[in-house]
């Protein structure tokens, strides 16, 4: 066995799992204690600055400078408390991760001495380097100057000795260069939208917020194994590597005792969430091995998809001191279950009513039911948006992929739902309800509660799946930035809950009845989204051609999934909304090819270097070795006698010629794809280039390198196996 392949597995056996002390028995001793709360405020700031960040974060209101500069000197005590000496303003530029420049408290003054400093403009606003960031084209490299402003409504935390402030991250001329600012937008847009509809039933209700409870998964590698894998390292993912004889057939691993190394790491992380005010509450074994999953309570949705970033970068900071490296991406291994971020999405009002969940009558259903067909009318006139929005190439090789739903966007909501809209579509006709259709409705919207009591299972194979009281979104990928996908689903229902809210109106206006306009235009709603219900087998391929024949689209690549992003349609309707202008649009399309080119460059470049360096070398020593056997044998047998023993070593020489030839000849090749590829200037049919013309020889390369290892002697392998990856912990 190569030295280094030997040497990391020997150092994964030797680990054992680190301790890990509670900072005390009770999690409510150490819960967010790192986070600049607003108890803490109230301790920290005196009442006239207190109240006035209260109204900022409850209402929007303008934050005085005078205000801005209490609220600084006051975070900064308190982060000295905490150990901190530097701050960074906290940001999300369109990378897909964080960003953070630290800067001192510390400032000199006149006799060789220093203070800590931190003023109102220090919080409110920084300049960091915006050219060196995604643009798409916003900001030329010499116009490098962009905006860090404070967020008030995600309060700042200290990390070891850093405070950190969420904030807002934009161009010079405005533009929004990350995601914070236009879930921001969207946020305020489906408040203000669905706070008008909710007037329909309950006049005390004066402000809807929307949450998400995210799930995330993620793989575990032993970071020695981790770094003797080059194309783990460079990509996240196993490019090549045949599978193991188990893998997860035998759902052995899932909700199974987790591992001992494994439950210390994930002690360590989640004791550093909850100081960090994320409410981690699941952990479980995944399907495939070493996979894992966490999950917090539901959150706000701006403070949610914070905390959810935040996370991934505290997992893989304690991943690093527990010996282990962790993996985000959405398809680590071929052959075995990738990783989602399945997002939870609802509707909560000021007055705790969660607008997705059934009331207790049949005034509260209809406000469900409002809430419910109006969201399933804003996937069915905008799937493709929701589609592009979880587009990646990552996301590509999960999506569909037998543990993943399909690209295809389609909504589940359960036979006895189905039912009943049906029932809804069938009773309500277009100018005044009998006696009798009134009474059959209102006994029928008033039984949804026990409908739903027994009847929440959810369909794996939905990207959209309703759960209960909730939206399920699982076609979000593991490494993704949960805003993405929450700008597009809170803008698009928002802008159907206007058109809802305006054509109801129009009933009411001619003289039908508040209950009976209500009815009326959700049956013309039910009925306008009926194609994008589905309850059946999402894999099938029966699915895809009945898909077809309902006119929903199947776009299985990133390229063309991202093409919705610079439509019309799409511009007016996030421009009707205030959320993305067209330039913004035109800049994220732009930054998303170039994002996905960049990861088939990197992948293509990482398996050329692997199969000429590693695999291709290995093969010929192999192959020499079977050849100074047969050698052996001529000199040691007769003729016909070397000829009949030899036979299967021949044969093994020609079976592992004939690989190495097609690796040869299909890294060749795609060379000659990618450098075809990297000529073409125009971004789009670079990225189409990269998709259609060097993507293919990825699995076919892989296949021939698997057959590889198949054949050649176990102990020269160079490459930790799969089963390696996948058992050794």
């Amino acid at each position: 066995m190569p030295l280094f392949r030997f040497k990391a597995l020997e150092d994964v056996l030797a680990r054992e799992p680190k301790e890990v002390k509670f900072p005390s028995d009770k999690v409510s001793d150490y819960y967010a204690t790192n986070v600049f709360t607003q108890e803490t405020m109230r301790a920290f700031l005196p009442d006239e600055a207190y109240k006035s960040v209260i109204s900022s974060i409850n209402k929007g209101t303008r934050l005085e400078r005078s205000m801005a500069s209490q609220v600084a000197s006051s975070m900064k005590d308190w982060a000295l408390t905490k150990g901190a000496t530097h701050y960074t303003h906290w940001f999300q530029p369109l990378t897909g991760s964080t960003a953070e420049k630290h800067d001192s408290f510390f400032t000199p003054i006149s006799g060789g001495r220093a203070i800590e400093k931190f003023d109102g403009e220090n919080l409110v606003q920084q300049e960091p380097d915006a050219s060196s960031f995604p643009n798409g084209g916003i900001r030329n490299t010499f116009e490098a100057r962009g905006y860090t402003a404070w967020d008030p409504t995600s309060p700042a935390f200290v990390i070891g000795k850093t405070l950190c402030i969420p904030t807002v991250f934009i161009a010079y001329t405005g533009e929004s260069l990350d995601y914070k600012m236009p879930l921001l937008k969207a946020l305020h847009a489906i408040d203000k939208a669905a706070t008008e509809v909710c007037q329909y039933f309950d006049k005390d209700i004066t402000k809807v917020n929307a949450s998400l409870g995210w799930e995330q998964e993620y793989f575990l590698i032993d970071k020695a194994l981790y770094n003797a894998r080059p194309d783990i390292m460079m990509t996240g993912r196993a490019l090549v590597g045949h599978n193991p004889a188990k893998g997860q057939q035998l759902d052995d691993h899932y909700f199974g005792s987790i591992p001992e190394r494994v439950v210390s790491f994930m002690k360590e992380y989640e004791i550093e969430a909850l100081k960090l005010g994320i409410p981690v509450t699941t952990r479980h074994n995944e399907v495939a091995p070493n996979q894992f999953e966490c999950a917090p309570m539901f959150e706000e949705t701006n403070l949610a998809n914070d905390h959810n970033l935040l996370l991934m970068d505290v997992m893989e900071k304690v991943a690093r001191k527990h010996d282990f490296r962790i993996l985000f991406h959405e398809k680590p291994y071929g052959g075995l279950n990738g990783s989602g971020k399945h997002n939870n999405w609802s509707l909560g009002t000021n007055t705790g009513v969660n607008l997705l969940a059934p009331g207790k009558n049949p005034k509260t259903n209809l406000c469900f039911l409002t809430f419910f067909i109006n969201t399933i009318k804003a996937i069915y006139d905008n799937a493709d948006i929701l589609r592009a929005s979880i587009a990646s190439a990552s996301n590509d090789h999960r999506l569909g992929a037998n543990e993943a739903p399909p690209a295809i966007i389609s909504v589940f909501i359960g036979s006895q739902l189905t039912q009943m809209l049906d029932n809804i579509e069938d009773n309500v006709k277009a100018g005044k309800m009998t006696p009798e259709n009134k009474t059959e409705l209102k006994l029928s919207i008033g039984k949804i509660p026990q409908i739903l009591l027994d009847n929440t299972d959810r369909n794996r194979t939905s990207p959209f799946a309703f759960t209960g009281n909730k939206f399920e979104f699982r076609a979000v990928g593991s490494a993704a930035n949960c805003a993405n996908s929450m700008i597009a689903l809170n803008v698009m229902v928002a802008d159907q809950l206007n058109k809802f809210k305006k054509d109801v109106d129009a009933r009411i206006a001619k003289g039908v009845k508040k209950d009976e306009a209500l009815l009326q235009e959700l049956q013309k709603l039910i009925k306008e989204s009926k194609a994008i219900r589905f309850e059946g087998n999402g894999y099938g391929e029966e699915w895809a051609k009945e898909a077809k024949k309902r006119g929903l689209s199947n776009l299985k690549d990133t390229p063309r999934a991202l093409e919705v992003m610079i439509k019309k349609e799409t511009k007016e309707l996030f421009g009707r909304l205030n959320v993305l202008s067209e330039i913004e649009l035109e800049a994220r399309y732009e930054i998303e090819l170039e994002n996905y080119i960049m990861k088939l460059q990197i992948e293509s470049r990482s398996l050329g270097d692997l199969v000429q360096n590693h695999i291709i070398p290995t093969a010929i020593k192999y192959q020499n070795t079977l050849i100074e056997n047969v050698r052996g044998m001529n000199s040691i047998f007769s003729k016909k006698e070397a000829n009949d023993l030899s036979l299967t070593q021949t044969q093994l020489l020609k079976e592992i010629s004939t690989h190495i030839h097609e690796i040869k000849v299909k890294s060749g090749q795609m060379l000659d794809e990618r450098k075809k590829a990297n000529k073409i200037d125009e971004t789009k049919k670079k990225a189409l280039a990269y998709c259609d013309n060097v993507k293919p020889y990825f699995d076919q390369i892989k296949y021939h390198s698997d057959k590889l290892e198949l054949l050649i002697d176990d102990e020269i392998w160079p490459l930790p196996k799969l089963r390696e990856l996948l058992f050794t912990r």
